[in-house]
């Protein structure tokens, strides 16, 4: 599938990782429909963690007794849909949080947890799994029932596409594609790449995920339906 195959409207649009840059890039471009889902705000370097996820439903994802903190220094920060939050106006740095880890399905939750002083780190765990509980079962749902879905990826080899691809076939109804964006160190522009797969189209991009010029290239065209 070509870039141009990619072009055109969709019930949803949803990233699948493998950090924040899709689903920031899809608000920019009002290509989200619905809130976030699942994927939108976590950190997933390897795509067969994804697909495995995926084949799995979900079932078991960042259970707490799977978590593991792996970084309590405040590397990154506290958000909401993807909005940093801050502890009181007039104040410009953002609550910082902690990175934790899923170990079952190699997925880091880096935004959930704030940092709160004389503080267990789970303490906010009720609130943030009774939300991902709502997303994924709207995720999953509209997986399922959507007439056409545009899924997006940034980092992927040919093997997980095609895993991807299969996996998407047995939980989906409707039509789907799938975009996916490898970065590639020193280029300059958006190049096709032909992995032969009939609903995945591969592009190599320069290796910067927050560069709006590469994903108003990539996404130009891509609408969602009235």
């Amino acid at each position: 599938m070509n870039l141009q195959d990619t072009k055109g409207s969709y019930d949803a649009v949803f990233s699948l990782g493998s950090a924040c840059n899709p689903a920031i890039q899809f608000q920019r471009l009002n290509l989200k429909r619905f809130t976030s889902s699942p994927l939108d705000w976590n950190y997933s370097p390897f795509l067969s963690d994804v697909n495995r996820l995926l084949k799995n439903k979900f079932n078991g994802f960042m259970e707490l007794k799977n978590m593991r903190v792996i970084n309590d220094k405040g590397v990154s920060m506290y958000a909401e849909e993807g909005v940093f939050v801050f502890p009181h106006k007039g104040l410009h740095k953002p609550i910082k949080s902690y990175l934790v880890l899923d170990t079952i399905y190699n997925i880091f939750s880096a935004h959930d947890f704030p940092i709160i002083p004389n503080r267990n780190w789970f303490v906010t765990y009720p609130s943030f799994k009774k939300t991902l509980n709502y997303r994924i079962d709207r995720f999953l749902d509209k997986v399922k029932n959507s007439p056409s879905i545009l899924f997006v990826r940034w980092v992927a080899n040919y093997q997980e596409a095609v895993e991807l691809e299969s996996t998407l076939s047995q939980i989906t109804k409707g039509n789907f594609k799938v975009l996916i964006l490898n970065p590639v160190e020193g280029l300059q522009g958006v190049s096709e790449v032909n992995w032969g797969l009939s609903r995945t189209c591969v592009v190599n991009v320069p290796n910067d995920p927050n560069s709006n010029v590469t994903w108003d290239y990539v996404l130009n065209g891509v609408t969602l339906t009235n």
